[in-house]
């Protein structure tokens, strides 16, 4: 599995429910190929009419939609995968509801979650972070940094995705220290979606 150098996180809180759907359409639009949907807070009617809208939008394109958490509802749509944190479903339940097509992401945050990932047999992409500090959580993990990033790459043989607090002022040097792909939420969230994935999508592709 070969990651884009680009994925960018559509979040619910930093779009609001009316425009991530629009949001998921444009980041498609302007060329990035992961796109992950996270709505920590939504009701799951909700949740799942706005996967339902992402897919229906984004049909054809060729961009990869991935979920946030909810195994369940990945369920009901053909998407790319699911992402899970250290305090969601284990990959092994995920694997038990999706199946072997879907692709599971984890996140991890130090060396012994990130060998832990490495070693498990339904874990196919690898999340380590915050790389810098972040604003999307509210109790966030110490930063990794440059040099811990480029320490970590070698812990695993699978893609690794670089992710937290990550911009058009240090994507480059994200994607220098070897990490298979920079994930992205504010930068592409906070302002025009449009123009801050056409961007972002430039600069990854300078940075190869």
């Amino acid at each position: 599995m070969k990651p884009p150098r680009l994925y960018a996180i559509a979040d619910l809180d930093a779009l609001g429910p009316s425009a991530v759907a629009p949001a998921v359409e444009a980041m498609a639009s302007a060329g990035i190929a992961w796109i992950q949907v996270r709505a920590k807070r939504a009701a799951d009617r909700d949740l799942y009419a706005l996967v339902d809208d992402c897919m229906t939008r984004i049909a054809g394109s060729g961009t990869a939609l991935w979920i946030d958490d909810r195994a369940d509802v990945a369920a009901l749509f053909p998407v790319f995968g699911v992402h899970v944190g250290q305090r969601d479903l284990p990959p092994a339940a995920v694997r038990r509801v999706l199946g072997a097509e879907v692709a599971i992401g984890l996140s991890t945050h130090d060396e012994d979650q990130l060998r832990a990932a490495d070693a498990d047999p339904d874990v196919d992409v690898v999340a380590i972070g915050p790389v810098f500090p972040t604003r999307s959580k509210r109790s966030p993990d110490p930063v990794v940094g440059l040099e811990g990033l480029r320490r970590l790459r070698g812990r695993t043989r699978k893609p690794l995705l670089a992710i937290g607090g990550i911009d058009a002022t240090n994507l480059a040097s994200v994607l220098a220290t070897g990490a298979d792909a920079a994930v992205v939420l504010g930068a592409v969230c906070h302002g025009d979606v449009a123009a801050n994935s056409r961007r972002l999508v430039t600069l990854a592709e300078a940075a190869r």
